[in-house]
């Protein structure tokens, strides 16, 4: 299905003109490739990725290029950024001694995460990239990944794997259960829930804007005209919170990558 018939249907097809309602569904998230670079195919929300990236470091580059001792608008904004982050997520978590390295890593990872969640309001883009699955895997993946090589760097082998496992004598006989338990959460469940929390919040927000956008045009005849002004409020008024929403994963993602990193840090898992 092409991108144009992801929300496209029968313009003339409204309710009480023997047409049924066209429900969003799977299709809605299915773009064709708008072209192909290098052998790879290029799709709407892998160029949204990019021109996120691209907006990200291009503010940050604005913001701090020429720093000054009065900052001005841009360098305000940027440095009220980069310290909620660093002072509100990075510092409270890992701590100030600890946490003060990944600080840019996870400055960049909160911001590239709002923006691509903030493309569904955006109008022409209007799509949240995180709701494709494989976008919050890869940026999971790579916390996971850090947490992993951290752990091990940190404790050593052996004493990774106690971390990891929550390996403790004191357990006594509920230790092998732990250990199992431990080594599932943390290797196997940990990165699934840390990406699926993400791309469920803004899959079904994306859908639910989608179905109320869908649903006053559908209305609109008849007696339906009433029927969809009520559709029409719900949309402003998710959209509205679906903008709350977008900001809360965002700050929720990075929290959780901020919690691996200092039980991997941590002397007792």
């Amino acid at each position: 299905m092409s991108a144009d018939q992801t929300l496209a249907f029968d313009p003339d097809c409204h309710i009480f003109s023997g047409c049924g309602f066209p429900a969003p569904g799977l299709h809605t998230f299915m773009y064709e490739p708008l072209g192909t670079v290098a052998g790879i195919e290029i799709t709407k929300p892998m160029l949204l990725a990019v021109l996120g990236s691209i907006v990200v470091v291009g503010f940050f580059w604005a913001a701090f290029s020429k720093p000054k001792l009065v900052p001005g608008k841009m360098q305000m904004v940027g440095e009220a950024g980069y310290d909620f982050v660093r002072r509100g997520i990075v510092y409270d978590i890992i701590g100030k001694k600890d946490g003060e390295k990944y600080v840019p890593f996870m400055v960049s990872l909160f911001f590239f995460v709002w923006i691509m969640n903030l493309w569904s309001i955006i109008p022409i883009a209007q799509f949240p990239v995180t709701s494709l699955i494989a976008f919050p895997a890869g940026l999971a993946l790579i916390v996971y990944v850090l947490w992993v090589t951290l752990t091990f760097k940190k404790h050593g082998f052996v004493g990774g794997w106690k971390n990891i496992t929550g390996y403790d004598k004191s357990l006594g006989p509920i230790l092998p259960l732990i250990v199992v338990l431990e080594f599932l959460s943390n290797l196997l469940i940990r990165p699934f829930t840390h990406a699926v929390r993400l791309f469920a919040n803004m899959f079904a927000g994306h859908l639910l804007i989608v179905m109320f956008s869908l649903a006053t045009w559908y209305l609109m005849n008849g007696l339906g005209f009433v029927y969809a002004g009520a559709s029409f409020v719900m949309v402003i008024i998710m959209t509205a919170f679906e903008l709350f929403i977008q900001a809360v994963q965002a700050y929720v993602f990075v929290l959780l990558s901020c919690s691996y990193i200092q039980g991997a840090l941590a002397e007792h898992h």
